[in-house]
């Protein structure tokens, strides 16, 4: 009777042991696993800051400039043929009211042209086509600064890790405390400025694209007007 006790005893010992492990276990992994975005960031180190930084900058030109190249790219269809009846009746004044009228790049460089009339037609085109130039520069103003950043944020994060990976193994070797558990709990954290500097190089890279393809149609607009007018121009 004696035994049977202890052996119900000894049950309920070690049931007991075994839930206050797993109660324990869970909550490490509950403490482990709630981690915060912000206390990753943190945890990323200074090279943090540089990456922060970068990725206003890239939202900043981002919106910037796609709030500029749509604002040029806003142009009635009626424009060109506007000018066409205008410059058919000969009201060359009329034409620069309504390029003046409308605060576009094509407005622009049609005005320039119209400005140019009664010099020999190579003349004019040369002229259209210099604001033309003029006009994409200041279209594309900032958005090389995206191609820099897609490629030196990455770059910036690898640095970051690779600096706290040699500060684990610093670490290592000055105390002679080897553990699974000390590499990891410190490379987790350094994994965290790669993660971000390749966010911020995505990012960075698809407005790069983005904001380039849009630059690209309006030229490709604008060309097409240009070509519209010096043929006006030759029918008159």
């Amino acid at each position: 009777m004696t035994a049977f006790l202890l052996q119900i005893t000894t049950a309920a010992t070690t049931a007991t042991d075994t839930a206050a492990t797993a109660a324990a276990t869970g909550a490490a992994a509950t403490v482990t696993t709630d981690l915060s975005l912000l206390d990753l960031i943190l945890k990323g180190g200074w090279i943090m800051l540089p990456l922060l930084l970068l990725s206003f900058v890239s939202l900043y030109i981002m919106i910037e400039r796609f709030i500029t190249i749509r604002r040029a790219a806003v142009n009635p269809e009626s424009f060109m043929g506007g000018i066409r009846g205008l410059m058919v009746k000969g009201d060359l004044q009329g034409a620069k009211m309504l390029c003046a009228q409308n605060p576009s790049p094509l407005a622009r460089m049609i005005e320039k042209g119209i400005r140019r009339v009664g010099l020999p037609l190579k003349d004019i085109e040369a002229s259209v086509e210099n604001v033309g130039k003029i006009e994409i520069a200041r279209l594309e103003k900032n958005i090389s600064i995206l191609g820099i950043i897609a490629g030196i944020a990455p770059m910036l994060g690898f640095v970051g890790t690779i600096i706290g990976v040699i500060k684990i193994f610093y670490a290592i070797s000055a105390t002679g405390d080897f553990g699974i558990a000390q590499i990891s709990g410190g490379l987790y954290t350094k994994m965290v400025t790669s993660a971000a500097g390749l966010i911020v190089g995505i990012i960075a890279h698809i407005g790069y694209h983005w904001l380039s393809i849009m630059v690209e149609r309006l030229v490709f607009r604008m060309e097409n007007s240009a070509i519209e007018f010096m043929d006006i121009l030759q029918d008159n």
